[in-house]
Parts: C-alpha cells; sequence; structure tokens
C-alpha cells in the first residue's frame, strides 16, 4: 500500500549497481511515499544533468569504475551538495573514517532490513530542508 502523502516524501536518487537490490530498494522506498530515481553506476548518475535541488542521495559504496564516496566528492566539485547515505556490503572503521571525513555520517551496512534507511533518508531531507 503506497502512502497518500507520497509527494511530500522526498526524491531519492538511488545508485546500485546491483540490479536486483536496485528493484528491491526503489519497490520499498516508494512504498515508504519517496519518489525513487534510479542509477545503475556513477558513470548514469554523473551525466544527468537535470538532478533535484531536493534529493537524497542513497550510494552503494562499492562500485565499478569509481566507489560512492569518490562519485560524491565528483558531485561536490560541481557544487552539488545533496545530502546521502552510503550502503554497502561490508563496513569497516575505514569506510566509516573516509565517510566522516567527506562529511557523510549516515553509512548503513546491507542488508537493510530494519527501516534505518528509510529513517536516515527522512532525517537527510529534513535536515537539508531546515
Amino acid at each position: 500500500m503506497v502512502r497518500q502523502d507520497s509527494k511530500s516524501a522526498g526524491t531519492v536518487l538511488l545508485v546500485e549497481d546491483d540490479a536486483a537490490v536496485r528493484s528491491a530498494l526503489k519497490f520499498a522506498l516508494e512504498l515508504e511515499g519517496f519518489q525513487v530515481r534510479l542509477y545503475d553506476g556513477p558513470t548514469a548518475l554523473l551525466s544527468d544533468r537535470h538532478l533535484p535541488r531536493r534529493a537524497c542521495l542513497v550510494v552503494d559504496f562499492q562500485m565499478p569504475v569509481m566507489d560512492g564516496l569518490e562519485m560524491i566528492e565528483v558531485l561536490r566539485t560541481r557544487d552539488v551538495r545533496l545530502p546521502a547515505v552510503i550502503i554497502a556490503s561490508h563496513l569497516t572503521a575505514d569506510l566509516r573514517r573516509r565517510a566522516g571525513r567527506a562529511g557523510i555520517g549516515l553509512v548503513l551496512e546491507k542488508p537493510l532490513s530494519d527501516g534505518k534507511l528509510v529513517e536516515s533518508i527522512r532525517a537527510a531531507l529534513a535536515s537539508d530542508a531546515a
């Protein structure tokens, strides 16, 4: 059942190279009322010239071409400063440190099962709106 307030929930830009994970996350996030735009990797997102001004990035860390943090750094050189959540199959202290240095405090480990992703997206969108 899709929430009635789907337009107010916000937009998620999902960058994930695994088609099955991408599809499952899209479905789950749409059930929570988010509008979801899918990208199969950094190249697809970085070539999109029409990124919304208000959205939350949900980015897989380990991807071909460049990792999720490198992609976010490229966006920032383009003055795109959307809030971001990094998702990773294996969290390490080094990944958390790198994310922290990049200003990303939200790093979640797959599998995503306890509602933490939705809470993180809502918090990121709320802080971005403030």
